[in-house]
């Protein structure tokens, strides 16, 4: 079987099984492992002096043995037969992007929205940092815009992105990345130092994905004004990268996100993106779910071509 095929068919697949299986929570997951093994490792260092060294030979550990893992686990696996190297492929491609998990979560706090409010509030503190319990309707759906593009940028374009330069073993050490960034990359005294090389080391391997997400939701929107919110906005958030499939979202869809929100219990001040603070409306999650699911198809579209092209 050519290689070409090796590599395709387990993209293909695996993006099928995302698009229809989603995340079912009581599934295994190799982020729960990984959630598991940085929950240990921070108890275990995060103590006293050093922190910083300390995080980051956790964050490089981490990292290291999850690539070396799967690259020989991969290799093993190569030896055995064609077939069952292509069905392990596949499973861990679908468990590298999470586009599915992202869609449901945004729709459930939509339909919250039109029950109850301490509701939605509720469901949306699954997916968001920022603190809930006092947000509006509009800052609800606001949120939730926001997380949804950010996270298409990190949860499902650099997988595929890493997956297209080196395969399972670059995006399992990708989703690593991403579950240190998201467990111990927080300003607070607790986080500081300790998370400091792992938030930076995310903000690397994110740089290219987040400006390709916004890319691709400019295409598929075939929005000049999200091109130009992506200029314009792109670099005025605090994070590097997320303000750019921020940007692109709400140049696509015409409104305003961003503005000041509670972490943890700190105001942290953040710019608007976009100078047009009309009202959400409740059937442009729809919109949303389509571009989410359009960039997914059109990344993973491209990948598969490129190796058709190229090989």
């Amino acid at each position: 079987m050519e290689s070409i095929y090796r590599f395709v068919a387990p993209l293909i697949i695996g993006y099928i099984l995302d698009l229809l299986l989603g995340d079912p929570e009581k599934m295994p997951h190799p982020v729960r492992l990984f959630g598991n093994l940085i929950n240990a490792g921070e108890k275990k260092l995060n103590t006293r002096n050093y922190r910083f060294l300390k995080g980051l030979f956790l964050s490089i550990a981490l990292i290291g043995s999850t690539y070396l893992t799967f690259f020989l686990a991969e290799k093993f696996i190569f030896s055995l037969n064609d077939y069952i190297h292509i069905a392990c492929t596949s499973l861990f491609v679908y468990f590298g992007i999470a586009n599915r998990c992202l869609i449901d979560e945004g729709r459930n706090v939509f339909k919250k929205l039109k029950v109850d409010l301490p509701t939605a509030r509720t469901q949306l503190s699954r997916i968001v940092g920022r603190e809930t319990k006092n947000l509006s309707d509009q800052q609800i759906k606001t949120a939730v815009f926001e997380t949804m593009s950010e996270n298409l940028s990190d949860g499902v374009i650099a997988p595929l992105f890493y997956y297209a330069i080196g395969g399972v073993p670059a995006m399992m050490a990708y989703k690593m990345i991403n579950t240190l960034d998201s467990m111990i990359a927080y300003r607070s005294p607790r986080y500081e130092q300790f998370g400091k090389f792992a938030a930076r080391l995310d903000d690397v391997a994110n740089y290219i994905p987040a400006r390709l997400t916004a890319l691709f939701i400019s295409l598929v929107t075939l929005s000049k004004r999200a091109i130009y919110f992506t200029f314009v906005y792109g670099r005025l958030h605090k994070s590097p990268n997320a303000g750019y499939p921020e940007a692109a979202l709400a140049g696509a869809l015409d409104c305003r996100f961003g503005g000041n929100n509670y972490y943890h219990g700190i105001l942290v001040e953040k710019p608007y993106i976009g100078t047009n603070p009309r009202n959400i409306e409740d059937r442009e999650i729809n919109t949303v779910i389509y571009i989410n699911h359009a960039v997914t198809f059109l990344s993973a579209a491209i990948i598969v071509l490129l190796n058709f092209v190229l090989m």
